[in-house]
Formats: structure tokens, C-alpha cells, sequence
């Protein structure tokens, strides 16, 4: 998708502030329009809390949008004689809408996020809009407070039939085996400054905790936030180290050198730069004045009023 032009800016911009654009090329608007729902669609992240999957749920969120911008759309086309980038791109999100198994799907995974955003509520344990994110401890509720919000979302689940669904069964079953040991009384310990009471972990927030300073110590180093393509590129690369015990290979890859780090030297620094470069410049950026338009809370409202 191309980067959306100044004249594009200029005509969303008088779009948003409820005039009549004037002395606009022609078609401007609904250019302008069509450009901004589609980064708005693409700024999905923005709903996100950054707890990641499955407290965050991206393609639902994908997809909401995109419901969203066609159903907006839908009030918003012109007749099909005049064509224009709008109606080009509610064809486009057309497609997407209309797909009976997507649709199922999305609605699958909504009914699925309802009942685990129950348990997340009965449990008080990384709450929406949560300042400690998946660092959270849990709110300062009483254990028993907690035991009975899950005995009645139990209860609950056995309403919903929930026990003998297969989406939900193991789970279940879970909470059930684990049920003691997730309403455990404190254990009390004796320590050279005297007894101490310790709640025993309801989750295993610690090991996730350290998996987290695991990924962030990796960013850090490498500068990039997945580790699965470093996960996925240790395995393929690992029969290239094999290959570093064949003597003729190794002869090969130090074309003359006596060692690897002699061999690494010779490398240009300039193409590898040069390459970064490239890469940043391809990039698809969104401005800062666009970027506060779609962010706007009466944006879609300015946008189907157009």
C-alpha cells in the first residue's frame, strides 16, 4: 500500500474537522477516506494491551476492524456508476466479509474469549487494563474471595454446558484436579527472623516472568522482539556448524584466511549497512498527523459523515 499523499492529508484533515473540502482535486475525499480505513484497519495493535495471546486476541481484533470499515462502507459507497477508491475498497472488503468460515470462525474464537476473560475475571489475575501486565500478581482480594468468584463461574460453565464440550473439557478438568492446590491456605515457614507466611503460586507467572527476561535480553542483543525466527534459525543452521568438521569446507569458507574471525574481517561493512538501509527506507511508516486522525474516538463517525 502506497504512503498516503499531502493532498490525502489535507482533504482527511478538513474531513475531520466537519467542512465541506474546498478547492480539493478531484476525488480527494474519497481517496483520502479509503487511505485512512485502511491504516486505521492496520492500527489494530492500538486495541491490543500487550499481553499477548491469549489475553490479547490480533486477528480478532483484524477482523473486527474490518467489519467495522465495511459496515461503514456500506453507508458510505456511491452508487457503483461512479466509481472511486471507496468502492474499490469495500470490493476488497467484500471478500473478506462475506467468507461463511471465516466468519465462523472469528465468532468461534469471540465466544471462546468470553469464557476465558470469565475465568481471567473470577481469578483477578492479569485483568484488562492492568498496569503490571502479565507481571501481575494478582489483585489484593482475599484467597476465599477469589475461591468463590470460581466456584461461581464453575457453576457457570456447568449452565453452559461447558464440562462435556470438547473446546472447554480439559480445562475443566484442570481447574477441578488443581482446585485444592489453586486455593491453597499460606504455608507457614519458620526463618532466623521468625515465621513467615508464603502463599503458593496459583499460576506459573515465575517461569514466565524469566522466559520474558529470557526474550527481552534477546532483543536487546539481536534488536528484534520475536525469538522464533532465532529459534527457527538455530535448527536450520545447525547442520552448516556440522559441516565446519569437513576440512574441505571450512578451506572454502576462509578463501585463504587462517580463522573465522580473520575470515569475518574481510567482510564488507558498507553492503550490510547499506542493506539496513534499504530495509528502513522500504518499511511502510504512518505519519504522526495521520496516525492521530484514525486514533481520534469520533473517527468513524467523521469518516460515515463524510
Amino acid at each position: 500500500m502506497g504512503k498516503i499523499s499531502g493532498s490525502d492529508l489535507k482533504s482527511l484533515g478538513v474531513l475531520m474537522d466537519g467542512h465541506t473540502p474546498i478547492n480539493l482535486p478531484a476525488g480527494g475525499v474519497p481517496s483520502a477516506a479509503s487511505h485512512a480505513l485502511i491504516h486505521w484497519i492496520l492500527d489494530y495493535p492500538a486495541e491490543l494491551e500487550g499481553y499477548g495471546f491469549p489475553f490479547d486476541r490480533p486477528h480478532l481484533a483484524l477482523y473486527q476492524r474490518i467489519q467495522t470499515a465495511f459496515e461503514l462502507l456500506e453507508k458510505m459507497v456511491p452508487p457503483p456508476k461512479k466509481r472511486n477508491a471507496l468502492n474499490s475498497l469495500y470490493g476488497l472488503l467484500s471478500e473478506v466479509f462475506v467468507d461463511k468460515e471465516l466468519k465462523e470462525a472469528a465468532q468461534s474464537l469471540e465466544d471462546k474469549a468470553g469464557v476465558f476473560d470469565a475465568l481471567r475475571q473470577a481469578l483477578s489475575i492479569a485483568l484488562p487494563k492492568g498496569a503490571e501486565g502479565l507481571n501481575d500478581d494478582g489483585t489484593e482480594q482475599d484467597i476465599k474471595t477469589i475461591e468463590q468468584k470460581v466456584k461461581e463461574f464453575r457453576k457457570w460453565a456447568d449452565e453452559k454446558g461447558l464440562a462435556v464440550d470438547n473446546c472447554y473439557e480439559k480445562m475443566i478438568k484442570q481447574i477441578d484436579k488443581y482446585w485444592n492446590k489453586l486455593f491453597a491456605d499460606p504455608i507457614r515457614v519458620s526463618t532466623d527472623d521468625g515465621p513467615k507466611l508464603i502463599q503458593p503460586q496459583r499460576t506459573n507467572n515465575i517461569l514466565e516472568r524469566f522466559f520474558r527476561d529470557f526474550k527481552r535480553g534477546h532483543r536487546q542483543r539481536e534488536g528484534t522482539a520475536s525469538l522464533t525466527k532465532m529459534l527457527r534459525s538455530i535448527l536450520a543452521e545447525t547442520p552448516l556448524v556440522k559441516n565446519l568438521d569437513n576440512e574441505e569446507y571450512v578451506k572454502i569458507l576462509l578463501d585463504g584466511c587462517q580463522t573465522l574471525e580473520e575470515r569475518f574481517a574481510k567482510i564488507d561493512s558498507k553492503l550490510a549497512q547499506k542493506a539496513l538501509r534499504e530495509s528502513q527506507q522500504n518499511a511502510e511508516r504512518i505519519s504522526p498527523e495521520l496516525k492521530k486522525m484514525i486514533r481520534h474516538p469520533d473517527f468513524q463517525n467523521k469518516i460515515s459523515a463524510r
